[in-house]
């Protein structure tokens, strides 16, 4: 391959082609390896006719049909000997394809730092540059860091469908072309470099897609520690250090940015997270970051070989290298090193007492375990603090100080874990535990004063419910079993590594409180001058659109109730809520869940205000736009005044982890511009100022898209049959993609379906409608209203213009209607035929959508989708080509599969398809 020519703003889209190129051909060449030319002829007849239909489109209509003819023609008659390696090749190509646009993306803003650009929007300079023109003092900057958490939580995603092995072989391409886009090599090197290409492919393309069971929890575990050993544990110092030297470099910076996790701690639906789960989780997130420390101690080991002959270290250090009994004579006049063998060795000695743990190399004596993560650090600083007393200030910001910044980011712990639970599963329990205590027979049919008043009784009665001996149901024994699990795993690593508790569909004061009696009943309290109070942070999800208008009620309730008020002063003053995006959109459609959640965010703020509370949110956002998705440095900037002031945690699921954090490169951009935006977020130029006919007009709009979409998805009988039929939710479900079933309940209710699958179903038919539908039918209605027509359009064109808020949720869905296919629903709509009203159910939404997609470009002036994003909108159509045939042959699997050819091989095709149409979309749910 010919040496590859410089990065630069000017040639950046020829070297991506370039490497999409290169990619397609090796891959061709695997392909050919293994199967043959045969097999290679038909994927590459495909993709030349899938291309030519492409091109042709717009163009050229006659040739375009000639080209859809022959590509059905194809494949319609292949037999599933050859389907199966074909949708392999496409589905493989678009993640070959994403690995490219990934190391384009870090080209490119390498290349302009290079060039002496301007900083990027979304990077740490650009923000420290905003912020200084702003005027704000590093020191205003610093003290929001000290009382701000802003933290990315993964959780396991019942549709994330690529596979750990899959990851790890996409991590070696990218390497390999790394090496391949040096202009320094020698032609042997350049050969080892195309022959690793070669090698990684190839393992690429002979390691299964799909996994032969469905995942365990344990699995998800491993799956989300991957990213914190490839990513999040090296590259999170480096975002710090980053800060450190943006402010100065003079004294530590808060660890404000932490990680989280659900994944072993989220109950909610999933009956195989339980309190041994819960135990292996932290067990192997501590055993992550002990891995981590010990590693990079034996490095500083190797690095700081300083003798005392030559330099005078602190007394303090000396104390250090005396403690760690180090009786290597080899070492007697090399202290640094000294101490680091006894710091090592206790690092080892905590391992093995909090895992059970052994490290890969021996300590070099038996000293005894660090009590917790700041007397390690302490060691740390005195290291720290001695260098600098001769000169060593460059070892010391060096591999040290991302050390000092990674165990004050990670504990012993690696991430905080949250606890989460339906708010239905805690009243059973204690309706059950009050029952058998003789306390109250009748719980569950009580109204909510006298819950209240009877929670807050037993919480300040200090005998516990339980009663020896009695006969509890195991859904009980199970919740009791994880809540003393949480008390027994905070007291030996760290009340940070359980801090939280979140009671999914929270709908009342009484459901915070039930919460309450079960970490008393369970021992997570924590003891204060004026009374116990629970160990976790009580955090609400507020979900559905209903929940969303009463959360402020239900919050002003609890913070009027002296002993919630007193939980909350002995956790800082601080309330966290957290707000669902998902299950709000499938319950309301997608304009009025962004205009409810945006008003619950502006209520909240005030409530803060009005009450003396510190409010964090917690977003509970999908990867997709249907389920909160999108552009997170918008979103953060498109959120209420005064909602950042504690800094934010936000959900990061399934694939968008992947596509976010696999790569470390990207994985520091996602961070540097989530920290980015809350920075900006917090210490805004100037107050917003928002009209008080925005308001109006948005009442108005989302009341009508919400009726549109509750007549569509819940008013029509035909609705749901269509919905089964039409896109392969069956299958999904059916799909070896995640520990947690689909559904809450064995039902085929819309209700009951979690909003995940419910999205990704839609996405795979090229719909999306949880992403725009009801827009269309609510502009155009309100137009019709209007008594000055014209005068409404200019309102809603200054609303896009001058309001972040209306103007990010318009350019989420116009992401969403550029990745939609019309002519490819209409033949997913072809799967029910045979439901009576389907063909009508079709027709309603092809209408809306075109209704939505003119509404889009009256209020924008656009005349194209993602016209102001011109990038985004190249890698879509360039994706499209390799993305039909998948669609094409899923749909033809689909109705062999439902009309009886249910054999392993026709089903493992769907579940390829659905897995390669996830990758190319760059999103499943």
């Amino acid at each position: 391959m010919p040496s590859q020519p410089q990065a630069s703003v000017s040639n950046k889209d020829s070297l991506l082609t370039q490497e999409i190129q290169l990619l397609g051909r090796t891959l061709g060449h695997a392909i050919r390896a293994v199967h043959g030319e045969d097999t290679f002829a038909v994927v590459e007849k495909t993709r030349q006719l899938a291309v030519a239909f492409r091109r042709a489109e717009g163009a050229d209509e006659a040739a375009g049909q000639a080209a859809k003819r022959a590509l059905e023609s194809l494949l319609d008659g292949l037999p599933i000997e050859q389907t199966l390696p074909m949708v392999r090749a496409f589905s493989y190509f678009s993640l070959l394809a994403n690995i490219a646009e990934d190391r384009h993306q870090n080209r490119r803003r390498r290349a302009h730092r290079l060039a002496g650009s301007a900083p990027q929007v979304g990077s740490l300079q650009h923000a420290f540059a905003t912020l200084a023109e702003r005027q704000v003092a590093p020191e205003a900057i610093r003290a929001w860091f000290a009382q701000a958490r802003v933290s990315p939580v993964l959780t396991a995603h019942p549709t994330e469908v690529q596979r750990k092995s899959v990851l790890d072989c996409e991590r070696d391409i990218a390497r390999a072309l790394e090496q391949l886009a040096r202009t320094d090599l020698l032609d042997e090197e350049r050969e080892q470099a195309d022959q690793m290409l070669t090698r990684s492919v190839l393992q690429l393309w002979m390691t299964a897609m799909l996994r032969l069971s469905r995942l365990r929890v344990i699995d998800e575990i491993e799956n989300g520690l991957s990213f914190f050993r490839a990513t999040f544990l090296p590259v999170l110092p480096r975002v710090m250090a980053g800060i450190a030297s943006a402010l100065g470099g003079v004294g530590e910076v808060p660890a404000f940015l932490r990680m989280g996790s659900w994944i072993g701690g989220d109950r909610d639906g999933n009956p195989f997270v339980t309190a041994e789960a819960l135990r292996e989780a932290v067990r192997r997130q501590s055993t992550a970051a002990f891995e981590h420390y010990l590693f990079e101690v034996h490095r500083l080991g190797a690095e700081l070989s300083m003798t005392s002959r030559l330099i005078e270290p602190s007394a303090e250090l000396r104390v250090l290298a005396a403690r760690s009994q180090d009786a290597s004579s080899h070492r007697q006049d090399e202290p640094y090193r000294q101490a680091l063998v006894g710091v090592y060795a206790r690092l080892a000695a905590t391992l093995k007492a909090l895992t059970g743990g052994e490290p890969v190399r021996r300590p070099e004596s038996q000293l005894a375990p660090y009590a917790d993560a700041a007397e390690f650090a302490a060691d740390l600083r005195v290291i720290d603090a001695s260098l600098r007393t001769h000169a060593g200030h460059a070892l010391a910001d060096g591999r040290l100080a991302h050390l000092l910044h990674a165990v004050r980011i990670f504990g012993f712990h690696l991430a905080t874990l949250d606890l989460r639970q339906n708010s239905d599963v805690h009243e059973a329990v204690v309706s059950e535990l009050l029952a058998r205590a003789r306390v109250a027979d009748h719980y569950a049919s009580m109204g909510e004063p006298q819950r209240v008043q009877l929670l807050l009784r037993e919480w300040a009665n200090p005998r516990p419910l339980a009663v020896p001996g009695e006969f509890y149901s195991e859904a009980t024994l199970s919740e009791l079993a994880i809540f003393r699990a949480a008390a027994d795993i905070n007291a030996r690593f760290g009340a940070d590594t359980l801090p939280h508790a979140i009671i999914s569909k929270a709908q009342s004061v009484s459901d915070l409180l039930e919460v309450a009696l079960l970490l008393k009943e369970t021992g997570s309290l924590r003891a204060t001058a004026a009374g116990p109070v629970p160990a976790l942070r009580i955090i609400p999800l507020f979900e559905t659109i209903t929940d969303l208008r009463n959360c402020i009620g239900v919050m002003q309730e609890a913070f009027a109730l002296p002993e919630f008020r007193r939980w909350i002063d002995a956790q800082d003053g601080l309330q966290e809520i957290m707000l669902g995006y998902s299950d709000s959109n499938k319950d309301g459609g997608y304009l009025t869940a962004n205009w409810e959640l945006y008003r619950a965010q502006t209520a909240l703020a005030k409530l803060a205000g009005d009450s003396g509370v510190k409010i964090r949110l917690f977003h509970g956002r999908g990867g997709t736009v249907g389920r909160g998705g999108g552009p997170t440095f918008e979103a953060i900037l498109a959120q209420p005044d005064g909602v950042s002031h504690a800094g934010l945690r936000l959900t990061e699921q399934g694939e968008v982890i992947a596509a976010k954090y696999a790569d470390p490169e990207v994985g520091r951009r996602n961070l540097e511009t989530l920290v980015s935006a809350a920075l900006l977020a917090n210490f805004p130029a100037t107050r917003a100022s928002e009209q008080e006919s925005w308001w109006r007009a948005m009442e108005d709009l989302s009341e009508r898209a919400n009726a549109a979409y509750k007549a569509l998805v819940f008013d029509t009988p035909a609705f749901n049959p269509f919905f089964r039929a039409a896109t392969p939710i069956g299958e999904i479900a059916g799909l070896n993609i995640g520990s947690r079933p689909a559904s809450r309940k064995a039902s085929n209710s819309i209700a009951d379906l979690r909003a995940i699958p419910w999205v990704f179903s839609w996405s795979q038919a090229r719909l999306s409608i949880p992403g725009w539908y009801g827009f269309g039918s609510a502009v155009t209605a309100w137009l019709d209203h209007a008594a000055d027509r014209p005068a409404a359009l200019a309102l809603l064109q200054a609303m896009y213009r001058d309001w972040p808020f209306f103007r990010t949720v318009l350019a989420n869905l116009d992401m969403v209607l550029a990745k939609t296919d019309l002519a490819i629903a209409r033949r997913y709509a072809g799967l029910a035929e045979a439901v009576p009203g389907g063909r009508e159910v079709f027709e309603t939404i092809e209408a809306e959508w075109h209704r939505t997609r003119d509404a889009l470009f009256a209020i924008t002036g656009a005349r194209e989708f993602l016209a102001d994003n011109p990038a985004l909108a190249r890698s879509i159509k360039n994706r499209f080509p390799y993305l039909d045939p998948l669609n094409h042959v899923q749909i033809e699997l689909l109705r062999r599969y439902r009309a009886g050819q249910a054999d392993e091989r026709t089903k493992r095709a769907i579940h390829l398809t659905i897995n390669g149409l996830a990758a190319g979309l760059r999103n499943s749910g």
